[in-house]
């Protein structure tokens, strides 16, 4: 196999005479800044009922308070990605915590449903501006190899475990203080992490006089947050209506846009060269095809819970515990079968149990119990997403210059969260088809075991397209 090429080096400029910290405090400060992120995606969905009661918010407004932040995240992470090489990842990540911190005690403080929702807005844009910081900051802290790919294991298995972690905090937090406890628990925990991040993290940027691409920043920006409206409009409006037809298209023009602007500029927000980098090309493919199908697990495996067994909020997030800590588990096995294996073979093997974690999902009944219906089924399904997780994540920024790392960061994270979207929001156009209206256990049940025969299709797909496109060895950046 010919070597892939390499962007032209661009130093690494250090901007801090902080003493070097142990490896383990940024590894630490990094993965907390994720587990905050991912968290937020999902705990709030628990505690909606509650907003809703209290404040009084209209339907559309308690729509709105998922999507304002799903679309603030996706639309801004490239120029959060983009921002922590050129102006310092460390600055990048403590502005970006700083307004997700403020905006979650705004929200938490919130009196009407406008001061909610744009908290909700300003969360995103937090979580946009320090998602990419988190990876770049630590991969590069940890020198290229085993110790790397262990300390991307524990980045990916952070991030999953926030996710899954969602309804069982939400749960907890709702049943035994309020809502706003969700939004405010950041808080204590920000403060906390922007407080060792000013003490211990060193800064560095790009060199070279490199300046931001506005025209670039402004269309790839408005493009995903556009597309991203349309994919959320899904839900209420349907795929045929101009509510997401018109908002899907004018995203698909603006990010076309983007690219003939990168392609003619000097300097490029995204250089369209990256995607001849294999390794990046081939990655993010992959992990917005993983993210499309494993991302509405939790959503619909809550579902089938609550609205088919019975479960209550908090029971149906101590049902996912198990999950929750096989994703642990999957992601933190995952470098120690890297060197051996190599990284696409293991990536290619945890997308494989996930599909049949998803095969088994699929046999769902309405009286299923447990053990069978949920536990092993989502065991397999979270094993096999941590062991797909970190190898993604290690070939994704590997191969690309150092001068790149933030975009590259920033790119992997979009991927997922677009693909991941998309998925639910396909997913849930499935499973409505399927249940015709119908709200019956057997109904609701016969449209999520359609879900996840989906799924499992996907991640099929999936598997064969990592085989054959991933490259066999990782590829150091340059």
């Amino acid at each position: 196999m010919t070597s892939m090429p390499t962007l032209p080096a661009a130093p690494e400029i250090p901007v801090s005479r902080r003493p070097v910290p142990p490896t383990w405090v940024v590894v630490a400060l990094a993965c907390a800044g994720q587990f905050l992120v991912v968290l937020d995606v999902s705990v709030v969905n628990v505690a909606l009922p509650s907003m809703r009661s209290d404040l009084g918010l209209s339907a559309p407004g308690l729509q709105w308070v998922v999507n304002a932040y799903t679309i603030a995240f996706a639309g801004f992470m490239l120029l959060g990605g983009r921002a922590g090489d050129l102006y310092g990842r460390k600055r990048m990540f403590l502005v970006g915590l700083a307004l997700f911190t403020l905006a979650s005690l705004a929200g938490g403080l919130a009196q009407a449903e406008w001061q909610l929702l744009a908290a909700r807005g300003v969360q995103g844009l937090g979580a946009a501006v320090l998602a990419p910081s988190t990876l770049t900051i630590l991969t590069s802290a940890v020198p290229e190899g085993a110790a790397r790919a262990r300390a991307i294991a524990t980045w990916t298995a952070v991030g999953g475990g926030g996710g899954a972690a969602g309804g069982l905090v939400g749960g907890l937090l709702v049943d035994g203080l309020n809502w706003r406890w969700v939004l405010l628990i950041n808080v204590p925990i920000g403060a906390v992490v922007l407080t060792g991040a000013l003490l211990w993290l060193g800064e560095s940027r790009v060199g070279g006089g490199r300046r931001l691409d506005l025209p670039g920043a402004v269309l790839v920006t408005s493009g995903l947050a556009t597309l991203a409206y349309g994919i959320v409009q899904t839900e209420a409006e349907g795929w045929a209506s101009a509510g997401t037809l018109v908002p899907l298209s004018a995203g698909a023009v603006l990010i076309g846009l983007f690219l003939l602007v990168e392609a003619r500029t000097k300097a490029p927000l995204m250089p369209l060269k990256l995607f001849r980098l294999r390794s990046v090309s081939s990655a993010n493919v992959a992990m917005f095809l993983c993210g499309s199908a494993m991302f509405c697990m939790w959503f619909f495996m809550t579902l089938y819970a609550q609205n088919v067994l019975g479960y209550t909020p908090l029971e149906a997030g101590l049902a996912l515990v198990p999950s929750s800590l096989a994703v642990i588990l999957g992601s933190k096995a995952a470098p120690r079968f890297m060197p051996a294996v190599g990284a696409r073979n293991v990536a290619v093997i945890g997308t494989v149990v996930a599909a049949a974690g998803f095969a088994w999902q699929s046999t769902m009944r309405a009286d299923g119990a447990y053990l069978t219906a949920i536990m092993l089924p989502g065991v397999l399904m979270m094993l096999g997403a941590g062991l797909a997780a970190t190898p993604l994540a290690a070939v994704a920024t590997s191969g690309a210059d150092a001068a790149d790392a933030g975009l590259v960061s920033g790119l992997i994270n979009t991927s997922r969260t677009m693909g991941g979207s998309l998925g639910l929001s396909v997913m849930a156009t499935i499973a409505a088809a399927r249940t015709g209206g119908g709200s019956s256990p057997e109904a609701l049940t016969e449209g999520y075991a359609l879900v996840f025969r989906t799924g499992c299709v996907v991640l099929v797909l999936g598997a064969g397209l990592m085989w054959v496109w991933l490259p066999r060895k990782v590829v150091g950046r340059g």
